[in-house]
Formats: structure tokens, sequence, C-alpha cells
């Protein structure tokens, strides 16, 4: 895992996976250091990882007071009920949805769970934090939010884009990787994960952008996505051009077939 600084408020968790034939997805978490500590998301549910080792590089567990939930999915949810334990003080913020969907697998402690609903807020003790829904998203549960004394919008999956190289996948800004690259993997991260914003009405669609461009966010963090300064007219002219893009489509059974039958044959050790 990889950490990163942005100003003196987010720390940056940075893991990711590689798409086969399409490139290197970033799954970051996040630590907002606030007079009440906020982390956002716990990562990659996968059994070689160690969310709150990751975290501890960062913070002390213990502290954390907040854990935002941006959406109950897999990579989002790694490390949840260990930091529970590791942090008694905390209490999970997402939605009434976001902990039903969470009951299916191992359900929330619900003392430990606070809703709240988009356009509510949530007083961390130097700052608010603003909850609204991004523009773009896979599961009902989603919800970001503004932090209106250092100016970041976490997004949760909006914005997110598969970048060429891992290299690129974890760096500490975005405009380190080539701008036509960072569009070109927006609009398909766009298809591959809303694929409902070819269906929908653009005027109403382009009423959920405008709250973005009122806050001006001055940077703009995905878990998709690696961080963003400065980019916020680019990435809501982005979110326009979404319904006219390429729809994704997947591989088939049969590229299946030719990507497994090009991998080279592992033999065991003499």
């Amino acid at each position: 895992m990889r950490f990163h600084r942005i100003g003196r408020d987010v720390s940056v968790l940075n893991d990711q996976l590689p798409i086969p034939g399409i490139g290197f997805l970033a799954i970051n978490a996040f630590v907002l250091h606030a007079a009440e500590p906020v982390v956002i998301d716990t990562g990659l549910s996968l059994p070689d990882r160690d969310f709150v080792e990751s975290l501890g590089s960062v913070m002390d567990p213990k502290d954390v007071r907040w854990i935002w939930l941006t959406h109950p999915d897999r990579d989002h949810t790694g490390g949840i009920f260990a930091l529970l334990d590791a942090a008694p003080r905390a209490r999970i913020v997402t939605t009434f949805i976001g902990a039903g969907i969470m009951s299916t697998e191992r359900p929330l402690p619900l003392d430990r769970v606070y809703l709240l609903n988009p356009g509510q807020s949530l007083d961390v003790g130097d700052r608010k934090l603003t909850a609204f829904r991004p523009p773009l998203f896979d599961s009902p549960a989603t919800v970001g939010f503004y932090d209106d004394r250092s100016g970041v919008c976490f997004s949760s999956d909006c914005f997110g884009a598969p970048m060429p190289t891992s290299e690129l996948a974890g760096a500490p800004d975005v405009q380190e990787a080539p701008a036509e690259a960072v569009r070109d993997g927006q609009l398909l991260w766009a298809t591959l994960d809303s694929p409902w914003v070819h269906n929908v009405d653009e005027t109403r669609y382009l009423e959920t952008v405008k709250p973005l461009r009122s806050m001006a966010p001055t940077a703009i963090l995905s878990t998709h996505l690696p961080p963003a300064v400065g980019q916020h007219n680019e990435f809501l002219d982005m979110l326009a051009a979404a319904p006219e893009a390429n729809p994704f489509i997947g591989p088939d059974q049969r590229a299946l077939e030719e990507m497994l039958a090009s991998f080279e044959p592992v033999t065991a050790a003499s």
C-alpha cells in the first residue's frame, strides 16, 4: 500500500488491482484528520490485506471517531469490522440502505451506526461534512461528502478511471497521468460502473452535476483515481459527456479463453 498526504487534512491509503486488458485501478481509502478523525472506506476484502495495520502508518487506529462508508461494496468494506474492534469509540456513517446491504453478510452493530442521508451534515469537531449523492454511482447506498474546512470533495466511485500503469494508479496526483488518458479512462469507468447513464434524461442528470459545480472543491478524491487537485472544471465537463460515451461491452467467453490461452503455464519447481 502507498500513502500520500493532501495538504494538512487528508491522508490517502492507496491500493490497486490490475484489470486484464484495461489497466490498473486504484482502490483508495482516506483519513480526514479532523478534530474527530474520520476514516473514509476500509479497503479491499482480500485475505492478504490488513487495513488496520496499514491505517497505523498514518494514525493510531484507536483514535478513529468516524468510519464513513461511502457504500457497502467489497472494495470499500475490507477492514470495517477489524477497525470497529481497534477503534472502540468509532461509529459508522452510512444510510439505511447501506446498513441493510451490510446485514446480508454480517450485520453492523446498530448501536455504532450513524444514519445520514444526502443533504444532511455531520459535525466532526472542527468542520462540517455535508453528504451528497454523486452524479455517477453503482449502489443505491452511495453517499459522498464535502468538507467545508478543507474544501475537499470525497466522491466515492464517481470520477474513477483505470490507469495505464501501476505507477500511475498509485500516483500522488492524477496530473502525473496524460490528460487524455485520464478523460478516456473516466468515460470508460463511467459507462462500466454506471451503465444506466446511457438511459437517463440528460437534463435531469445534468441537474445532479450543478451542486458539485457550486462546491468548486479544492480537490476531488475518488476511490478509483489518484488525488485530483484543481481539476473540478475538467472533471465536471467529463460528467456532462458521459451519457454520450460509447457503452462498455465486456469480454465474452471466447475472449476469456483467448486470455487464458495466452498465459504461460506454471510448472512446479523441481
